[in-house]
This record gives C-alpha cells, structure tokens and sequence, in this order.
C-alpha cells in the first residue's frame, strides 16, 4: 500500500510505508530512488574509470575486497558512535543532520523516505572509506574500483535494510535471524545489534545481543535518549519534529488518525 504525501510528480510523490508494501512495490520504489540511481551511475562511471586507467587484476581484486571487507566495520562505527552519539542533537549546525539521517528512522522505523540514507552523507564517507586505500594499491584505478565496490555494496545494505522492515517473515534461517536481530535493535533496545547484514562487529565490540537476553525492553528505543528533559536543552530536534513522540510508531499513527476522525465527527 502506497499513501499520498506530496504533489510532486512520479512515484515518490507520495510516502512509503514498508509494512504496508509488497516486495514488488518495493522493487518499484527502490530503483526509481535518486540516491539509489546516484549510487548506480558513480558506479558505472568508476568502473569506466577503471577501464581507462585499469590496474592489474591482483590490484583490482584486493582494491574491491577491502571496500566489502570493511564496510561492515565502517558502518558499525559510524552507527554506535555517530548514528547512536549524543553529540549530534546538541549543536543547531548538526540537529537537522541526526534528524534526518537517523532520529527519523527511528521515530518510525517503517518510512521508507528516511530509511534510506542521506546523500550528502552517504557519498562523502564511502569515498572517504574507500578512494584513498584504493589508491595506494592500485592508482587511478584502485581506487574507481575500490569506490563503485563500497557504492555498490551500499545499494545492497540499503535493499536488505527495505527488506527486514517489509510486512513479511523470511523462510530462510539466515535471513530470519538478520532481520530478528535488526528488528530487536528497533523495537527492543537500540543500544545493540548495530549491524545490518553482518553482526561480527557487534560480537567484537560486545554489542551483539539475542533479545532473550536482554528482558527489559529500552525506554529509549523510539527516542534514542532525545526525551523531553534532553529537548528543554537543546530543543532543536524538538522544534523540527513537533515535540518528542511517544510510544510505539505505529500506535502514535493510530492514535493521529482517532484523534482525526474524532474531530471530524466533532465538527459534524
């Protein structure tokens, strides 16, 4: 199900919602995305890059490895310590940032406008985490090669990421425990299982987490510690968002629609 948001033309005129759509609506959506295209097009021109300016295929290969091998690492990092970082919210020059980037995400993890990642930040980390190591092992063409593997692997992160909040349960072990773990770092307690498709970091670094073992749900896990005595401090967040939501998002969606229909009938 697709639900009106805006008047612009195409089809994001209008809000995605993954527990409402099917997988072929979310095909759909996906690739008519502009940063998904954007990731696709610097894709295909660094590979023409690297066609140009080709390293050898030893070079190439390991240029391509790194970009997958560490992405994992990458966005664990950035996730706990940047995504999950009290320091964003606190400066009006980073506010709208977390907001838009994660505080969003989490206010209903099912919005597919803001599941996916911004680009003015996206772009900038993966060339940062990827061009300069390709470089140094293969030149001009190590590092197109390093920077479309790292953009392309970003396309698949992104899809898995739709996948675990579209309405279904996977048949498949492996993907069922992805999307368990990734739906208890959103519904559970967000101080945890900070992967997407790998949880090796968050075993590493002592994050990883089975939701069993952790009984008590998080009471920050919608918030992320932005609560109402955070907002009287550094209210910016609050004044973009319309005060600190409360409560499970589709509860608070339930709640708006009530609240409408009521008034409707009041003014009737």
């Amino acid at each position: 199900m697709i639900v009106d948001h805006q008047s612009r033309p195409g089809i994001w005129n209008r809000a995605h919602y993954l527990d409402r759509m099917t997988l072929r609506e979310l095909v759909v959506a996906y690739f008519q995305y502009y940063a998904i295209q954007a990731y696709l097009l610097l894709a295909v021109l660094s590979i023409g890059v690297a066609w140009m300016a080709p390293p050898t295929f030893v070079q190439g290969a390991v240029a391509a490895l790194f970009a997958v091998v560490a992405y994992p690492v990458i966005w664990y990092l950035l996730h706990r310590n940047v995504l999950h970082g009290k320091w964003m919210w606190k400066s009006p020059l980073t506010a709208r940032t977390w907001k838009r980037i994660h505080y969003d995400h989490h206010q209903d993890p099912n919005h597919l406008e803001v599941l996916f990642g911004a680009l003015y930040t996206t772009l900038p980390t993966i060339a940062v985490a990827t061009i300069p190591v390709g470089w140094l092992i293969g030149g001009l063409g190590g590092a197109a090669v390093a920077f479309a593997a790292g953009l392309l692997t970003t396309c698949f992160y992104e899809f898995a990421h739709c996948i675990q909040h579209l309405s279904y349960k996977p048949k498949n072990k492996w993907l069922a425990d992805m999307k368990r773990r990734h739906m208890a770092h959103h519904f559970h307690d967000e101080k945890g299982n900070f992967g997407i498709t790998s949880f090796w970091p968050d075993r590493l670094f002592g994050t990883f987490y089975e939701r069993e073992q952790r009984p008590q749900k998080s009471a920050t896990v919608f918030n992320l510690g932005y609560t109402d005595e955070v907002a009287k401090v550094w209210p910016w967040v609050s004044d973009m968002s319309g005060g600190v939501a409360k409560g499970h998002p589709r509860q608070r969606g339930e709640r708006a629609a009530n609240e409408g229909s009521s008034s409707l009938s009041d003014a009737a």
